[in-house]
């Protein structure tokens, strides 16, 4: 990494077929976009070689960035229970590639994360991944959005800790309450 950072927060979008992760750089108030993209588990039939590939990346991501913090979407209770077994398993594995570098953890629900960046909890991933885009000023909105989810959940993080310092109590819950808020943040 070229620019030096007061601190990195690695998100972490956790799935058994793909695994979406975020890097950011922060400084003060400012967020910085180091990394995104996704770890693909699709053509993998066995549930613990996945998890075994989950646990690499995130220790290598780890090893890469040396984030201060992770966010991790939490598994959701939704109708298939099998599915979040599956999603717990991957999370906890997540969790404990980073651990044993003594880097803490934060787990924020999905509808938490998709109203700290859109002020809607029930925001479609699209929406997510557009307003990231428009706040991170990142280029392309990549072809699988688990990796706009992972970096949603390190920006949450970002947001949380920034709101406790700062005294602001909630995100901007419309975009014109965000543009009061950072007007240097939107392209002209």
């Amino acid at each position: 990494m070229n620019e030096s950072f007061e601190r990195v927060i690695l998100g972490i979008d956790p799935g058994t077929n793909v695994m979406g992760y975020g890097v950011l750089g922060v400084n003060g108030n400012h967020a910085t976009v180091i990394a995104m993209g996704v770890l693909e588990l699709k053509d993998l039939n066995d549930p613990y070689l996945k998890l075994k590939r989950i646990f690499a990346r995130v220790k290598q991501l780890a090893e890469t960035y040396l984030p201060d913090e992770m966010a991790i979407e939490a598994p959701f209770y939704g109708k298939n229970v099998q599915s979040m077994l599956k999603l717990g398993r991957a999370q906890g594995v997540c969790m404990a590639a980073v651990l044993q570098f003594d880097i803490p953890v934060c787990e924020y629900a999905p509808l938490r994360i998709k109203q700290a960046i859109t002020g809607q909890g029930n925001a479609a991933k699209e929406q997510v991944a557009m307003m990231l885009q428009k706040m991170l000023r990142f280029d392309d909105i990549p072809k699988y959005l688990d990796a706009t989810d992972g970096l949603a959940a390190a920006y949450c993080h970002f947001l949380q800790n920034r709101n406790l310092t700062s005294g602001q109590t909630a995100a901007p819950k419309t975009w014109k309450e965000f543009i009061s808020r950072n007007p240097s943040k939107i392209k002209k």
